[in-house]
């Protein structure tokens, strides 16, 4: 099962790497109830986690998560221990802090551009988070960790990156005029047009007199039963001022 588990794991990381370009070290933000339910489950994320993803890993959380986790009381007091052991990325509410769940939604803007993976128990923020593509999340189900397969949201960004949708007709445009700038796009013509063909003079060969077609050859005559076939004979020339010499 463990092996099983690993290779599902292995394939939806190779779906981000080759399409979202994820690389090591793999940045996890983690909130309080991913750390709540590790510790119920006697889980040490930091030696499982790079295990799981098979890479180096940097385990990451915000102000906002730890100061929700203060102020849930001491019922939650063993989850913030483990998460005040991780790096804390600078968010924008540092003045006001927001909820965990609004913090991380915030982080990782509407593209993800820092190529986060997100560790979570929280129904709302997983609902939130796989509507923004190329986003892999991280939980906890059967006292293992787990990583999500691609959300809809991904596969459809995939899609249209294949077919070529992802560039509108004005940024299309935007690009076109800033290449001519650039003198790109004369050369990309110069090889697309194809080339016009100059007059040549004509083929010497052609010019040539038609040699007279010969006229059909005379039929073979026929030769009766007991008539003999006549050869002709070519008559020898003689050479002019040749004489003969008599023998002795």
């Amino acid at each position: 099962m463990k092996i099983k588990r690993q290779k599902i794991a292995k394939k939806t990381l190779s779906f981000y790497k080759y399409n979202f370009n994820f690389r090591e070290p793999f940045q996890i933000l983690i909130d309080g109830t991913f750390c709540q339910v590790a510790l119920k489950n006697k889980i040490q994320i930091k030696e499982q986690m790079p295990k799981y993803l098979m890479g180096e890993v940097q385990l990451c959380t915000t102000n906002c998560a730890l100061k929700e986790l203060e102020s849930l009381g001491k019922e939650l007091v063993g989850a913030k221990i483990i998460l005040q052991r991780y790096q804390v990325r600078k968010c924008h509410h540092l003045k006001s802090p927001v909820p965990a769940s609004e913090c991380l939604l915030s982080m990782l803007e509407t593209t993800n551009p820092h190529h986060y993976f997100v560790a979570t128990q929280d129904f709302k923020l997983t609902t939130g988070l796989k509507k923004i593509p190329g986003v892999p999340l991280l939980y906890i189900i059967l006292n293992t960790i787990v990583l999500d397969k691609p959300s809809q949201s991904s596969l459809d960004q995939v899609q249209a990156a294949q077919l070529g949708e992802l560039v509108s007709p004005a940024q299309q445009q935007n690009l076109h005029t800033m290449k001519e700038e650039q003198g790109i796009i004369k050369n990309a013509d110069r090889r697309g047009k194809k080339r016009k063909r100059k007059p040549h003079n004509p083929n010497p060969l052609s010019c040539l007199k038609k040699k007279k077609k010969k006229g059909p050859t005379p039929p073979l005559k026929k030769i009766e039963p007991g008539q003999k076939r006549s050869r002709s004979r070519h008559k020898k020339h003689k050479i002019q001022g040749e004489s003969h010499v008599a023998l002795p």
